[in-house]
């Protein structure tokens, strides 16, 4: 433990991987986290179907995090996201609910939230909903298959244009 800056160099901030043409880095995303519409095509598969596919997704930018995508709540069919007790609250975004996903034989606890009135800035998230991407089939941007952000908490997509290193995974808490 360094008694001066009271942490340890364990919990230093990493070095971020310097992005080539048509990258962009996590290092480069602001705090408090941006929400950007984008018209990539994004395509999201449970229990061997198709559950969303949208061309009308946000995704929201914070430093040292892969991209979240929130879908509209109108690009999933009936019956595939239902909403569960429990709520977690988010600094900036305010108090997320959530769903269980479901779809085929596949039934996935809390693996979709929103953010119903959400807080000014992030009013863009209260017709959407993000998922886990580690806890569905696939998920697709512009039909690159994405990777999923270490750890459970926050979600993140990424894709080949995005570079890190990533916070979630063991050892990064203190980023």
């Amino acid at each position: 433990m360094n008694a001066a800056h009271g942490f340890s160099a364990h919990f230093r901030r990493p070095q971020p991987i310097k992005p080539t043409a048509g990258q962009e880095s996590v290092w480069g995303y602001p705090r408090p986290p941006r929400v950007e519409p984008v018209s990539e095509r994004v395509v999201v598969r449970l229990g061997g179907q198709v559950i969303a596919d949208t061309t009308d997704a946000v995704r929201v930018l914070e430093t040292s995090h892969p991209p979240v995508y929130y879908l509209p709540l109108k690009a999933f069919p009936d019956g595939v996201l239902l909403p569960v007790e429990g709520t977690s609250f988010c600094e900036f975004k305010g108090e997320a609910h959530y769903f269980d996903v479901v779809a085929g034989t596949s039934r996935v606890p809390r693996a979709g939230w929103t953010y119903p009135e959400p807080a000014p800035g992030y009013e863009a998230l209260c017709t959407r909903v993000a998922l886990y991407p580690s806890h569905m089939d696939s998920c697709e941007v512009n039909g690159e298959q994405v990777t999923f952000q270490e750890g459970d908490f926050y979600g993140g997509w990424i894709t080949p244009q995005i570079v890190g290193p990533f916070k979630g995974g063991l050892g990064t808490s203190g980023w």
